[in-house]
């Protein structure tokens, strides 16, 4: 599809990896294992389509949120916020809701599913049969997003023989680092159970699932080595995010020219209520694009609002006239800083104007700005 005027459409932007090349492909190699051919293509159209804005029969991937809550309180999540608390249904995905999505997913050719968006996955009782019924139903890569604290060896295996592909645990900083932010998680059992699913997967000849670590930057800024050299070992791929500041309006901070969001080319996302949202950053659900409870997939993904999503975007105008995308992190200018680790520098992209420190929460009743020293 060829545009009058140049556009943006940034791919996977923001999270880096603190691995050399040689890990890189190995974790791509790893991730589509036993799928290889049908993963190099997904990975060629989840580029193209965004690239060529072209709105394919179904999306590549649909987000399925099994829980809408945590069981955390981190000082740098939007989901401690009062806004997010008023707005946001918080519940457990129905196990109904999620057959008949991962049923159409399915029979529409859907290459990935993640079963998380805002909230902790494993707090659902049937995480490990929702990822059952999504292998047994074809779906090629099935992975979630954890902090880990409900997670154990003995899930982990049941998720293992369940077949689930992928699974991310964000883990920010180390020792006491970790335990201030992600607290009442304690650091010294958190990296023992990660060093034994390496184990578990060793023992059992297992390729899968590859599980990946990351960090928010500010966390592991200091020494980035050090928390390589802890997770290297026991993980597939070490990674880390600059901080998005969930408590500064974004409106108005500077954006890339002709911006155009990859998302609604590749993504659909179906909130634990199922509400979906117009992309997996529209996490106040801003924008609702359908309702998978009375709806298909296919009219949501082809209906008037995403359309409408599509075409203002096409404009390049989605930040000036879309909440949910004024308030963005995608669309946001980036500035360059290299980051040692050992030997090797990576680059990190982070947003400009947004702080880099962490925001520490006093009280589960109420939150103040304050800077953690990491």
């Amino acid at each position: 599809m060829s545009n009058e005027k140049t556009t943006f459409t940034p791919i996977n932007k923001g999270q880096f990896s603190l691995e050399p090349p040689e890990r890189i492909a190995a974790f791509e190699r790893n991730r589509g294992f036993g799928v290889s051919d049908a993963y190099q293509e997904n990975r060629r159209l989840w580029t193209e389509y965004a690239q060529q804005q072209y709105v394919s029969e179904y999306p590549l991937h649909v987000d399925i949120e099994l829980a809408s809550v945590c069981n955390l309180h981190c000082p740098m999540c939007y989901t401690i916020s009062s806004e997010f608390k008023k707005k946001v249904n918080a519940k457990l995905m129905d196990f109904d809701l999620f057959t008949k999505v991962v049923d159409e997913c399915a029979a529409g050719g859907v290459y990935s599913i993640r079963l998380s968006f805002r909230g902790e996955s494993f707090l659902h009782k049937r995480i490990v049969e929702c990822v059952r019924y999504a292998k047994e139903k074809g779906i090629k890569e099935v992975s979630t997003l954890t902090n880990g604290l409900r997670l154990d060896e003995e899930m982990f295996t049941q998720m293992m023989e369940a077949g689930i592909d992928w699974i991310t645990i964000s883990f920010d900083g180390l020792g006491e680092t970790y335990e201030q932010i992600r607290r009442p998680a304690k650091y010294a059992r958190a990296v023992e159970k990660v060093a034994n699913y390496a184990a578990i997967k060793q023992q059992a000849g297992r390729i899968k699932p590859v599980i990946k670590i990351q960090s928010i930057l500010p966390a592991i800024e200091s020494d980035p080595q050090a928390f390589y050299d802890v997770f290297a070992p026991i993980t597939d791929m070490v990674s880390a995010n600059p901080l998005i500041d969930f408590m500064q309006s974004k409106r108005d901070l500077p954006k890339i020219d002709n911006f155009v969001c990859p998302q609604i080319y590749q993504r659909l996302v179906v909130g634990a209520d199922g509400l979906c949202m117009m992309c997996a950053n529209d996490e106040e659900g801003k924008i609702i694009v359908g309702d998978a409870n009375v709806q298909t997939l296919h009219d949501i993904w082809h209906g008037s609002k995403m359309e409408e999503i599509r075409a203002t975007h096409q404009r390049c105008a989605g930040t000036k006239e879309l909440t949910a995308c004024a308030e963005c992190y995608l669309p946001l200018k980036t500035y360059e800083e290299e980051v040692e680790v050992g030997e090797r520098r990576v680059i990190a992209e982070k947003y400009v104007a947004s702080t880099q420190k962490v925001i520490e929460l006093h009280t589960p009743e109420k939150f103040k700005r304050t800077d953690i020293k990491v």
